[in-house]
């Protein structure tokens, strides 16, 4: 399909604060497969939960016209994410969409990694670039405790094979760290992926949504784990790949590789954030906390042109002055708790 109306990239769009918009995370389903406990606690989501109907969800074709939108706009990174994004059918399909369209360098994905045996394969095919994969622990009781009963590490292990016989040569295993859990867990998990290409990134536990329980007693600092770990194992600070990038970088001094700590609660990033999210249902978030989205897919399905498309997004994005993990403490203890739940919007 042509698009002669977003074939040409604009300036990049800028936010009330400055930050230009370079990154689009697309949730492509609200369903999992996990009942994570940081994310989607089985106690919260009875078994009669409504989830998205297939006719809420956004089309492939419409996904791909609003990625076109945001690429014109100064979007140059997509990431899909979910729910669990390989559950939604055909993905690999959408991938070979978004692949085509201009100005997007590169096309990445996060999974809990089970249907990876059996989907690594088509999505490089289809033009997927990176993954990362969901891994809070290898050991088999905490994993599925974690997992909300669903998951089994062997499972999750399996899929990172398939995934490197697809082609994946450095694949990005994040965890997150929830003190007295799995955190005295974090040296095995290293020690697993020391000497390969990929690189685990231990990811401090967030308050996203309002289900999870989040208490500030359960987070353990990343300066705490990379002491911890330094001490095994001698560490060296690694410059970032490019601005905004979330993960603070370490390389082994042996050189056996490298990992990463995402730190939002204790060193927040707020001010380098170039990341806008696209939930399942159509709704675009301009933060991991927001408390709601702007609606995408009722303009689209009214007839909006791609022009319009850009005008609604980019003015939008234009209003954005969101720094919630540099106001957590104030926003906190003046009560405004509620946001949309992690498994709308992806991570």
């Amino acid at each position: 399909m042509n698009h002669p109306a977003v074939s040409q990239r604009l300036e990049a769009a800028r936010d009330a604060l400055a930050r230009p918009l370079h990154d689009l995370r697309i949730s492509v389903i609200d369903r999992c497969n996990f009942r994570c406990t940081y994310c989607m606690p089985e106690d919260q989501y009875a078994l009669d939960h409504k989830f998205l109907a297939k006719d809420q969800r956004l089309r492939f074709e419409e996904i791909e016209r609003i990625a076109r939108a945001f690429a014109c706009l100064g979007v140059r990174k997509l990431r899909l994410t979910g729910g669990e994004p390989l559950l939604r059918r055909d993905l690999p399909e959408l991938v070979r969409q978004l692949a085509r369209i201009p100005g997007i360098d590169d096309i990445a994905l996060t999974t809990n990694g089970v249907l990876l045996p059996k989907l690594a394969q088509k999505l490089r095919d289809a033009g997927l670039q990176r993954l990362t994969v969901s891994l809070d622990s290898l050991d088999a009781a905490t994993f599925r405790e974690l997992s909300g009963g669903r998951g089994e590490v062997a499972e999750v292990l399996a899929g990172i094979d398939a995934a490197e016989r697809a082609g994946f040569a450095s694949i990005k295993i994040n965890c997150v760290v929830l003190r007295g859990v799995n955190d005295h867990q974090a040296t095995d998990l290293a020690e697993r992926f020391r000497g390969t290409p990929h690189v685990v990134r231990f990811i401090e536990y967030m308050d996203v949504g309002t289900l999870n329980r989040w208490s500030a007693q359960n987070v353990v600092p990343s300066a705490e784990l990379l002491a911890r770990l330094h001490a095994r194992w001698p560490l060296r600070p690694l410059d970032p790949n490019y601005r905004g990038e979330v993960a603070q970088r370490y390389a082994y001094a042996d050189g056996a590789g490298e990992i990463g700590f995402i730190s939002s609660v204790s060193q927040p990033f707020c001010g380098d954030c170039s990341r806008a999210r696209l939930s399942a249902d159509g709704r675009l978030y301009t933060c991991l906390f927001a408390r709601a989205g702007f609606d995408l897919r009722g303009p689209l399905r009214d007839g909006a042109g791609d022009e319009e498309l850009m005008r609604l997004i980019g003015g939008r994005w234009a209003q954005r002055s969101d720094r919630y993990s540099e106001q957590r403490a104030q926003l906190r203890a003046a009560g405004n708790g509620e946001k949309v739940e992690m498994y709308e919007i992806g991570g």
